[in-house]
């Protein structure tokens, strides 16, 4: 089993793929699959012989409408899943808003803390601020998942969301968290309709000027299942394509829920993209 280190975020040239492991009861995808400790880390592992990265782990659901849960909820339902898999060697990222999770989580010995809401809860800048040692991604988000999908609009989508980033990027680093920790997510279906998404996945590329690495989570949202017509369960071939797609156009990390089909569309874009450099 290949684990990568929070260091290969940089050093590698190859697109990294999050592997993700929901621990909630509502989650759009695979709400209550995996409410065990025993079923979520052998998801976990699962993912990681399919050739995942990441293991990025939840425990509240941010789809559209959905309601925030207390930290001690969340506490509970993801802390024995992070320490289990932390012992297994994974590389791990939290999914997380609140600041008491991201601490205990980052005393568990978490690598990434992935958060919706971009810092902006009290206390979580100073936080991260503290623990140079771990990444955290910064996701742009228009209002919040309970209201998010409300007539959410834009002047330019594109040159909203970047605007968005890099105040979010310069207020981290403010705060004394280096930029070489910082992480950035469009958040496709976070407050957008289905031609800002797609708007969005086009120009994706603008996003690189902001010179941190790109994530992107597009796996089995519903803008690939208003193109197609696809419930949430057949969206495998689409998820692949929104993958490739947003690594061509520069992401570097791509958050999925089918990993080794990702993988192996990745392994052959990837066998492409050094065809055109050796020839």
């Amino acid at each position: 089993m290949t684990v990568s280190t929070p260091y290969s975020i940089h050093s590698t040239g190859q697109p990294l793929v999050m592997g993700v492991v929901n621990v909630t009861p509502d989650s759009f995808s695979d709400g209550g699959m995996f409410l065990s400790v025993e079923k979520a880390v052998d998801h976990g592992m699962k993912l990681i012989e399919e050739g995942a990265d990441i293991l990025d782990v939840g425990g509240e659901s941010t789809r559209p409408g959905s309601e925030s849960i207390s930290a001690r909820e969340e506490l509970k339902r993801v802390m024995p899943i992070i320490e289990a898999l932390v012992d297994k060697g994974a590389m791990i990222s939290v999914d997380t808003s609140k600041p008491e999770v991201m601490q205990h989580a980052i005393s568990a010995g978490v690598d990434i803390v992935n958060d919706v809401n971009a810092l902006r809860a009290p206390k979580a800048l100073e936080i991260m601020g503290d623990h140079q040692h771990v990444f955290v991604c910064l996701m742009h988000m228009q209002g919040s998942p309970a209201d998010m999908q409300n007539n959410p609009r834009y002047i330019n989508i594109i040159q909203d969301v970047y605007d968005y980033l890099d105040q979010r990027i310069r207020v981290a680093m403010d705060m004394g968290i280096k930029k070489g920790r910082l992480i950035i997510d469009p958040g496709f279906g976070f407050g957008k309709t289905l031609q800002h998404n797609l708007t969005l996945l086009k120009q994706l590329e603008y996003l690189t000027q902001l010179n941190v690495p790109l994530l992107t989570g597009l796996s089995r949202k519903s803008m690939l299942g208003a193109v197609t017509g696809n419930s949430v369960h057949q969206r495998i071939h689409e998820s692949v394509a929104a993958a490739v797609i947003a690594v061509t156009n520069g992401a570097k990390i791509v958050r999925v829920h089918d990993v080794k089909a990702t993988k192996d569309a990745l392994a052959f874009w990837a066998a492409v993209q050094e065809s055109k450099r050796i020839e």
